[in-house]
């Protein structure tokens, strides 16, 4: 039944493709945004050959032609896109750099009611720091897009270019506007909100250093009885897993929950040393504003304003913040939409207090910290093959039954992943997100601390293929592989084969 939805959304939206795409003032608008920046046509599913320009305006049309469903474009301004090479270093990329924008991305998966008002309580935020020149544009599916221009920026930065501050910077600056806005948000939510929401968005203890939401932890003491032996660990609450074994006599060791505590991950703060840094229990407003701090990295694209999203056949649309309130899918429709800017003119240094507030925020919170244990290595852009054109349904139906969370084995289903995107050649930033979003699938996650640190270990080598499908790996995860997984032996062998059916096709 999802392929078949899959196949009807495809259907619908490239009926509407070419007639959409044709009108002069759509590709007007998608092209005059494109400008210093890479962009990339997506082709329903799989996207198109990186890096990529749009040189004229009739390219967007030339594009949709070829089966181009909807256009994406990058937060960094470039003095020369086409210069971008995978697997440059940092300072090539700073040398080509000219700038950034900041992207906001709000994709609140409790629907666009919550959107609305998360980007409300972003513009506020902004509006209470001095920036008054920014752009708002619905997603295309169910969030919006808010920008502030790179010309609202300081220049400099502490002797430092600030153009060469990304991605660390903008992070920094999306995490500082999740936290500020957050008492923003809880002042203009509606009554009815937590009985709207109920079931759905979680309580916690608040951290009041950082604002983030702390664990909540027990520790456990282990203990043999025969022995005397004994340790004490700490523990997420509702963790499940084996007893551990006596290192002296092998038995099993009887266990004896102690106290629970909350912690704080990241400024490594605890309500047994200081009660005082955590709230009572609240409920998470953060998850409301569904800012994925992930997304900020190098050549990450966007949707363009004006551009289609596949799954929705609605059109990425600018609005005015006074139409925010009052928007409806119906403002998105291909066939009414009106044409506005979606990057205003910002004044110089528009934006500084901000950046000054947020530096000194992401100081004193611990934030600094947590942006230099990014996933990298010296492996980490290398690619042994590129699939062109490739599109989810040529992943084997194992990797397909994996993405959609498991219940045990998610190291081992993590392991598979990442090796398994590496090898096919997947962009650094796509990768990252389909692991992350993955992870939140699952019934009880990995820490985020531990996937990064499978990722920087995989990016200081060269790809290795996933396991061979007649292993026994996969099965223990509840995913079985079909004959002809067995018949082509490896995921990266069917994905591959599947890939160049399709391509010949064309």
């Amino acid at each position: 039944m999802e392929k078949d939805s899959e196949i009807s959304k495809e259907k619908k939206i490239k009926k509407i493709t070419q007639m959409y795409y044709s009108a002069p003032e759509i590709q007007k608008a998608i092209f005059e945004f494109s400008k210093k920046r890479e962009i990339s046509p997506r082709y329903f599913e799989g996207f198109g050959k990186r890096p990529d320009i749009l040189q004229f305006k009739g390219d967007v049309f030339g594009l949709a032609k070829k089966g181009a469903t909807s256009f994406h474009a990058s937060e960094e301004l470039w003095s020369d896109p086409l210069k971008i090479e995978t697997g440059m270093s940092r300072d090539q990329s700073d040398e080509i750099r000219i700038g950034w924008d900041l992207l906001i991305d709000i994709d609140c998966e409790h629907g666009i009611k919550y959107s609305k008002l998360a980007a409300k309580a972003i513009v506020e935020t902004f509006k209470q720091h001095g920036i008054k020149n920014m752009g708002i544009k619905f997603s295309g599916s169910k969030g919006f897009h808010i920008i502030v221009p790179w010309g609202a920026f300081p220049k400099e930065i502490n002797g430092i270019k600030t153009k060469n501050l990304f991605p660390e910077l903008p992070r920094k600056l999306i995490a500082y506007t999740r936290n500020y806005s957050a008492s923003v948000l809880k002042s203009i939510l509606p009554p009815e909100f937590e009985k709207e929401l109920e079931g759905n968005l979680k309580t916690g203890y608040l951290c009041k250093k950082c604002g983030d939401f702390a664990m909540e932890l027990r520790n456990v003491e282990f203990r043999c009885d025969k022995c005397q032996v004994f340790e004490i660990r700490k523990f997420r609450m509702g963790t499940k897993g084996k007893l551990p074994t006596c290192y002296k006599c092998k038995n099993e060791m009887s266990f004896r929950p102690l106290k629970k505590f909350i912690e704080c991950e990241r400024c490594k703060l605890n309500s047994n040393e200081n009660p005082e840094n955590f709230s009572r229990e609240e409920k998470d407003i953060y998850s409301l504003m569904g800012l994925d701090l992930v997304l900020v990295s190098p050549r990450h694209l966007f949707r363009m304003p004006y551009s289609l999203h596949e799954k929705t056949s609605l059109v990425s649309v600018v609005l005015d913040y006074e139409e925010l309130e009052n928007f409806t899918f119906k403002d998105a429709d291909p066939l009414r939409v009106k044409i506005k800017t979606f990057l205003p003119e910002a004044e110089e240094n528009e934006a500084a207090e901000f950046v000054m507030q947020a530096l000194d925020w992401a100081k004193s919170s611990g934030v600094d910290k947590d942006y230099s244990k990014n996933a990298s290595g010296k492996y980490e852009n290398f690619k042994s093959i590129k699939l062109e054109n490739l599109k989810d349904t040529q992943f084997p139906p194992t990797i397909i039954k994996i993405l959609e969370g498991v219940k045990d084995g998610k190291k081992r289903a993590l392991f598979a992943l990442i090796n398994f995107f590496r090898s096919i050649g997947l962009e650094k930033e796509e990768l990252e997100k389909r692991i992350f979003d993955w992870n939140k699938k699952n019934e009880t996650q990995l820490k985020k601390g531990y996937i990064t640190a499978q990722l920087s270990w995989s990016y200081r080598r060269k790809p290795i293929m996933p396991p061979n499908f007649s292993s026994d790996y996969y099965q223990a995860m509840g995913a079985i592989p079909n004959s002809e997984e067995l018949r082509l032996k490896n995921p990266v062998s069917y994905a591959t084969v599947k890939n160049l059916e399709e391509n010949k096709k064309k």
